[in-house]
């Protein structure tokens, strides 16, 4: 069984829970998926099964999209609703929608962010929440990301009894953006304390709601024998490369893995990015530039020989 599985995970579970499960369904070991999801976020989480394990790191590089709800008037530990309070500023005044609008346009485009301690970003060997967990603190290191768009979605509310901000928004961003740190950080751009309230992942890998799956569908589709017509093929995990068709002779020196001009796959010049490497209408290696050969191209990947 071999493919990739646009599943929808739903609140509760953790991205390793959904994993188990669907190794239980599916009768096998080989499966992964393509970028964590919190446990109180629900969305797309792209399923590799078999041979499809071998392109989730392409998946995991691709854009996402997110809805979700920013609350102003508190931070927690966790920068999300499951936390612990850690910090108060009451909103007397509420702000208007055209301060959170200019806020929120700073932070399209690259942007440095650190990790919350409750991640699963490792320093010294060790993930962020294990320390957070024990209660230690790390210097976290920054990363960069890039959001491609952030914008308000609903009229802001305000609970004047508990003095709190509330509104909906939409992000699309790059891989590695904890979009509860973005919440964060806009409510401290306003000067107050802020946490996400909510959030879902509405896109991933190039996969939206509409075509997602959930874990009682997979089940049914095991039990009348069905599962196929779940499944994409893994060569939709390479659809953002150059695809190159090959022959039955060059197909011979690609499936052993051999270092090749670039000329050798019909191509005008050298590729910049890595390629993605066709026979008889199934992709069978990606092929990336040889720095150490003039000319030259290396296997980055062999998918199916």
């Amino acid at each position: 069984m071999d493919g990739i599985l646009p599943f929808w995970k739903e609140r509760g579970m953790t991205s390793h829970d959904c994993v188990f499960k669907l190794r239980k369904i599916l009768h096998t070991k080989k499966v992964g998926h393509g970028g964590t999801l919190d446990p109180d976020v629900d969305g797309i989480l792209p399923i590799c099964i078999g041979k499809g394990t071998k392109v989730i790191e392409f998946l995991t590089d691709s854009g996402k999209e997110y809805e979700g709800e920013i609350t102003l008037g508190y931070a927690t530990t966790t920068e999300d609703v499951s936390g612990e309070i850690i910090q108060r500023d009451a909103i007397i005044t509420p702000f208007s929608t055209a301060e959170i609008d200019k806020v929120m346009q700073t932070f399209v485009g690259e942007l440095t962010q650190i990790p919350p301690m409750y991640s699963a970003v490792k320093v010294n060997g060790k993930r962020l929440y294990e320390y957070a967990r024990n209660g230690q603190t790390v210097v976290r290191p920054q990363r960069k990301v890039h959001i491609d768009s952030f914008v308000r979605t609903s009229t802001p509310s305000y609970q004047e009894e508990k003095k709190l901000q509330s509104w909906r928004f939409k992000v699309a961003c790059g891989k590695g953006t904890y979009v509860r740190t973005l919440a964060v950080d806009t409510g401290k751009a306003l000067g107050v304390s802020a946490h996400m309230s909510d959030l879902t992942r509405t896109k991933s890998a190039g996969f939206s709601k509409e075509q997602s799956v959930t874990l009682d569908q997979v089940q049914k589709a095991m039990t009348e024998d069905k599962i196929d017509d779940l499944l994409l093929p893994i060569e939709y995990g390479v659809q953002g490369f150059q695809r190159i068709d090959i022959s039955d002779e060059l197909w011979q020196k690609v499936r052993n893995g051999m270092r090749l001009p670039y000329q050798s796959f019909q191509l005008a010049e050298l590729p910049t990015e890595p390629v993605a490497v066709f026979y008889q209408n199934q992709v069978v290696s990606l092929y990336e530039p040889n720095k150490n050969e003039k000319n030259g191209l290396k296997p980055l990947k062999v998918l199916q020989n």
